[in-house]
């Protein structure tokens, strides 16, 4: 069937979108109707089942140890350690419910919801454990991480980042690959020595880039190529660059100071319409080696992909937020992966098939309205049945899906287990507490944090980190930002030695928001290159204040 571009008005926003060619001939494969929700609610009703970063103080239910959990302690979910959670020591098919066929599929799903054990934290086993990593989320496969998250595997000695996979003593980090001696950066790989950078590559020793590649010791420059020792694009001696770098390195207020005039200084130059390498026939942004992959953030060696938002080595999905690892054909789905197909709205899914509307499930086939299942087959809300059962029953749950007209739309929102404050909802598409409140969203008002415990005001802290001594590892500070009470760790004070890097005056999470908004938007408008008018398609909005070209104007400036 041949199928043409339809535009349709957003049942939740009222917003026109258009659903393309490409799009119904995915829904067809899939077997769902084409959605009548754009793709900025699609995200959002995904995003709020994904709470990274925002953690709390509880007890295992099982085992009663001291866990970090991303579940809220009012929340009413039994949550167990990881560990407990992925033991023999609980049964999930003991909460199993009848399905009644005289009530809402939807009200059946969240009362066994409410019902079955919740892990801490969401911990890839495919991927790999987490050592000595309790404040991972949503990540696998990493070694002595502190607060990280959509991260792994092989990651040592990293803290306060999003995003990373095979790095080593990287600090203040958003979304990069093959990494070391990394500090506040973004979108960075294969470097090492990088320290407030974006959108570097296969470089070394270098502060203050942006949009550079095969460089070395460079500081406050932008669109080099091959450079060595240059200082705001000035090439220097060696002796004269490093006498220069010397003067600032490791003082706060220099590097205050360094940041504002870099801020400027790269207002100068074009920016790229995109930061995407290798890619071919693709829209969106940071995306690398991938083909037809459209509507798409930060996504990795994927192909005829949509709407996805942090996945990598996946093809032919849809509406995705992470993982999706070796996989294919998933739909409308958030943390799902190694190996799974034909998978249809599903929070947590991994090396499954045919599973719609769970959670939790691993090594699975065959579940619909599941939590918590491994190796199961013929599953309906925690309980097994025959073949012919299962999917008489199935047919008839999908049948009242399609009469209200949801079948294919993700989970809906009173079945959340976060509140939109919480997830990674606010980092991308934030809103105020009305706005959330007003499209169906809860708000949480009592986010765990502690202020007004500070024992050593900043400005006692020695402006050079040369001066500053071990001690300040048993003083609580106060954000500047914020208020908020934070510490220092072990690990982190020794990388700032080693590096030269001032002791920041800002507390972990808004050093992260920061980053959120250097790394600019998951939106994309409509524009034109500034030298030669050709359209472009770009996260910059249009009155933002950046120079940007398309890719050929680009080109033809830098190299």
């Amino acid at each position: 069937m041949e199928y043409k571009s339809q535009n349709v008005v957003c049942q939740n926003c009222k917003e026109q979108f258009t659903i393309e060619p490409d799009d119904f001939s995915f829904y067809e494969k899939m077997k769902v109707p084409a959605p009548k929700i754009c793709p900025d609610c699609r995200f959002k009703m995904r995003a709020v089942f994904r709470n990274e970063r925002t953690l709390y103080n509880q007890m295992c239910r099982l085992c009663g140890r001291s866990i970090i959990t991303m579940y809220h302690p009012d929340s009413p979910y039994v949550v167990y350690c990881n560990d407990c959670f992925l033991s023999d020591k609980w049964d999930p098919y003991f909460f199993a419910l009848d399905f009644d066929f005289s009530r809402p599929f939807f009200d059946q799903l969240k009362e066994l919801t409410e019902k079955v054990p919740k892990s801490a934290t969401y911990s890839s086993v495919q991927m790999g454990p987490n050592i000595n990593s309790e404040y991972a989320n949503f990540a696998g496969g990493n070694k002595d991480g502190y607060l990280i998250f959509n991260s792994g595997p092989g990651n040592e000695n990293c803290a306060y980042s999003r995003g990373i996979i095979k790095a080593r003593d990287v600090f203040d980090f958003y979304y990069g690959d093959s990494i070391e001696n990394i500090y506040e950066g973004i979108n960075v790989h294969k470097s090492n020595g990088i320290i407030w950078g974006q959108n570097v590559t296969d470089s070394i020793d270098s502060q203050f880039v942006l949009n550079c590649s095969n460089c070395q010791n460079c500081f406050g420059c932008v669109n080099l190529r091959h450079k060595s020792y240059h200082f705001f694009n000035e090439p220097l001696s060696r002796e004269e660059w490093l006498a220069r770098v010397g003067e600032i390195s490791g003082s706060y207020l220099k590097i205050e100071e360094m940041k504002k005039k870099f801020s400027e200084f790269s207002l100068k130059f074009p920016h790229r319409s995109n930061n995407n390498l290798k890619t071919t026939n693709c829209t969106g942004d940071y995306l690398f080696e991938s083909k037809n992959c459209h509507n798409c953030f930060e996504v990795s060696f994927c192909e005829d992909m949509h709407n996805v938002f942090s996945v990598k080595l996946a093809k032919d999905c849809a509406d995705m937020i992470g993982h999706c690892r070796n996989s294919e054909l998933l739909y409308n789905g958030v943390g799902v992966g190694a190996g799974s197909t034909r998978v249809i709205s599903y929070w947590w899914v991994e090396s499954s098939q045919d599973i719609e509307y769970s959670f939790a499930i691993r090594q699975s086939a065959n579940c619909f309205g599941c939590d918590g299942i491994k190796n199961g087959n013929f599953v309906i809300l925690n309980k097994r049945y025959e073949k012919d059962e299962y999917y008489k029953i199935k047919n008839k749950i999908v049948e009242e899906l399609r009469e209200k007209g949801v079948y294919g739309d993700f989970f809906p929102t009173d079945l959340a287990f976060f509140s939109y404050n919480e997830t990674i909802g606010q980092d991308n598409m934030p809103m105020t507490k009305e706005q959330a409140l007003l499209e169906g969203f809860r708000w949480e008002d009592k986010i765990q944090k502690t202020e007004g415990k500070e024992t050593l005001s900043l400005d006692k802290i020695p402006d050079n980190i040369k001066d500053v001594e071990e001690s300040i590892l048993n003083e609580v500070l106060t954000c500047k930002m914020c208020s908020r009470n934070y510490r220092l760790i072990k690990r982190e004070f020794e990388f700032y030695k080693k590096m030269l890097i001032p002791i920041p005056r800002e507390c972990w999470n808004c050093r992260f928001v920061n980053r959120i908004i250097r790394r600019g938007p998951y939106k994309f408008w409509n524009r034109n290159c500034v030298k030669c008018q050709a359209d472009i398609t770009t996260s910059y909005a249009p009155d933002r204040p950046e120079i940007v070209y398309c890719e050929k104007c680009y080109q033809q400036e830098v190299y």
